[in-house]
């Protein structure tokens, strides 16, 4: 497996945890935590990895950990599983 990379928006302190792919394959996740204590980030990774059924080590932010806007590495799928994954909800 190649593995993929996806752009991720965040919005910590949401009401409730989503994630879902829009148009422009980005990621748009909302995570309960605060981003207090590197919390959201850990969530992300949580809840991707629970999305997605694979395991958080295969999960990791390459860019923007202090930011709302973040680049994604998921290396136990490829972009086409992501895709689809994410497609069905």
């Amino acid at each position: 497996m190649s593995g993929c990379t996806f752009d991720i928006k965040l919005k910590p302190k949401a009401k409730r945890d989503s994630v879902k792919l829009s148009a422009q394959n980005t990621l748009e996740v909302a995570v309960t935590s605060a981003p207090i204590e590197n919390k959201a980030n850990d969530h992300l990774i949580r809840l991707l990895a629970d999305t997605l059924r694979v395991p958080k080590s295969s999960i990791q932010i390459i860019r923007g950990g202090h930011s709302k806007n973040k680049a994604v590495s998921i290396d136990a799928m490829d972009c086409d599983e992501v895709i689809g994954k994410l497609s069905i909800k």
